[in-house]
């Protein structure tokens, strides 16, 4: 329980380092980020409660595929959003191209290496990555297809109602599913009685 917990802080904390890096590559942010950017241009709701309301939407979108919310997706609401500050506290913007590209670079890797640590830990994803592993289970489709599909429906949504689009964005959207595929089957944690196959995480997804 201990490794447990401590890997699923340590990811949370981790993920949210990893968007900052990404905002601060400049060169383009997450399809979710667009989606959330495009609907604030019509809404002028405040990018923060656009992306509260839409949490909700996805996790009414769980009832369907029977996904079930765990303390880490509670956790993930609240834990990620000040990493995140912390994260653009302590890295500087304005930086040249070429280290705005490795920034982006450490970024994406680092939310991929973060998505398995707290999936991993068995305490529920957040979200996104709830709906992604519970289609992935229902469906039997491959992690990396499931993921690809929403990022990219997400961004041509979000793009379409005018959000912010990079070659960042698309590289994310692409790059994002095949690095969640390795991660999350390398980080869970193997629990008594449960086996966790490497093509399916799914178990690591609920409590």
């Amino acid at each position: 329980m201990t490794r447990r917990i401590t890997q699923l802080l340590i990811g949370l904390f981790l993920y949210g380092i990893g968007i900052a890096l990404i905002v601060r590559g400049g060169i383009g942010v997450a399809p979710w980020d667009v989606l959330t950017q495009g609907i604030d241009n019509h809404t002028h709701l405040g990018f923060g409660l656009i992306t509260i309301l839409l949490s909700g939407v996805v996790l009414l979108l769980w009832i369907p595929i029977r996904q079930k919310p765990g303390a880490g997706t509670v956790l993930n609401a609240l834990l990620v959003g000040p990493s995140a500050d912390v994260g653009l506290w302590l890295i500087p913007a304005d930086l040249d191209l070429w280290a705005r590209i490795l920034l982006f670079a450490a970024g994406l890797l680092l939310i991929a290496v973060a998505t398995g640590l707290y999936i991993g830990s068995h305490f529920g994803p957040g979200p996104r990555d709830g709906l992604m592993t519970g289609l992935h289970k229902r469906t039997g489709w491959k992690i990396w297809i499931v993921r690809t599909g929403i990022e990219v429906t997400v961004l041509g949504i979000g793009w379409a109602l005018g959000g912010n689009v990079g070659i960042g964005t698309v590289l994310f959207a692409v790059l994002i599913g095949p690095l969640c595929q390795r991660t999350i089957p390398f980080f869970a944690i193997k629990r008594p009685g449960r086996a966790v196959r490497a093509a399916d995480p799914a178990p690591a997804a609920t409590v």
